[in-house]
């Protein structure tokens, strides 16, 4: 049986001073037309981030998971192609990663993609068409795959090797060991680092800014560039990405301890 952290038995006050911080500037944006006004303009941006964050989070999780079991395979090219993948890339920033795939394996790529498409004889794809926002959530994949695998693979090599044994010896393929045995396991290890990139993925969507995407960050921006209201705007945008993390944290803490009630 795995003891309750204490820290699960502190009373939230850090939250109660949140909340308050929170509520002061929602009474402000209820009360005063400029912070409305404001909110209003940077609420189109929210869809934006969400959409970003969601889709860029899923399809680094997806390639993040085969790159880890690339890097457990037995097959030393595997593994080592995994290892370079995951190494090079983690030592990248991410905002240079952003312009990178922006503006060379993007226009690359659509390259790639009209040399293929003249030889089929279809209509060629133009630069424009391959989005920012797109080469942004790219990007964002591409960065975030390698410190997931990372925490895939801790998930995985965590799981002791008598329960894959008594798997096999079960007659269980490959398959369905990872399925059955390995991964619900592993999961309770990887889903607190898991959720830990989730939300970094949420702050570091902000920036796609700098690549004129109209998320929140970018909206903001511009907001203030136009008003000279930076400390206003820079208020709201701050309490948006923080209704976010901090309900995403509250959420993603609620279910690792019903997962440590349901699987001690």
């Amino acid at each position: 049986m795995i003891p309750t952290p204490p820290q699960d038995k502190d009373f939230p006050y850090w939250l109660l001073v949140a909340g308050g911080l929170g509520g002061y500037l929602l009474y402000r944006v209820a009360a005063d037309d400029l912070y409305a006004q404001i909110l209003s303009t940077l609420s189109k941006g929210v869809g934006i981030t969400i959409f970003v964050t969601l889709v860029a989070f899923a399809m680094a999780s997806f390639f993040g998971l085969l790159l880890a079991v690339a890097s457990m395979s037995r097959f030393i090219v595997l593994r080592q192609m995994a290892r370079f993948y995951i190494e090079i890339i983690r030592g990248v920033p991410i905002i240079v990663l952003l312009l990178y795939v922006a503006f060379v394996f993007g226009p690359a790529m659509v390259h790639g993609v009209n040399w293929a498409a003249e030889g089929l004889g279809l209509e060629p794809f133009r630069t424009r068409d391959f989005t920012l926002m797109w080469r942004a959530i790219i990007a964002l994949m591409i960065g975030y795959s390698a410190f997931i695998a990372e925490v895939f693979r801790a998930g995985l090599l965590s799981v002791e090797e008598g329960q894959i044994e008594a798997a096999k010896a079960l007659g269980l393929s490959g398959w369905h060991r990872f399925r059955f045995i390995i991964f619900p396991q592993a999961f309770r290890t990887i889903m607190p680092p898991l959720g830990n990139d989730f939300i970094a993925m949420v702050k570091d969507s902000s920036l796609v800014s700098v690549l004129g995407v109209l998320d929140i960050a970018q909206l903001g921006k511009v907001t203030a560039a136009g008003n000279f209201r930076y400390f206003e705007t820079y208020n709201v945008v701050a309490l948006l990405y923080l209704i976010m993390t901090v309900s995403l944290s509250l959420l993603l803490r609620k279910l690792e301890r019903r997962m440590r009630a349901k699987y001690p």
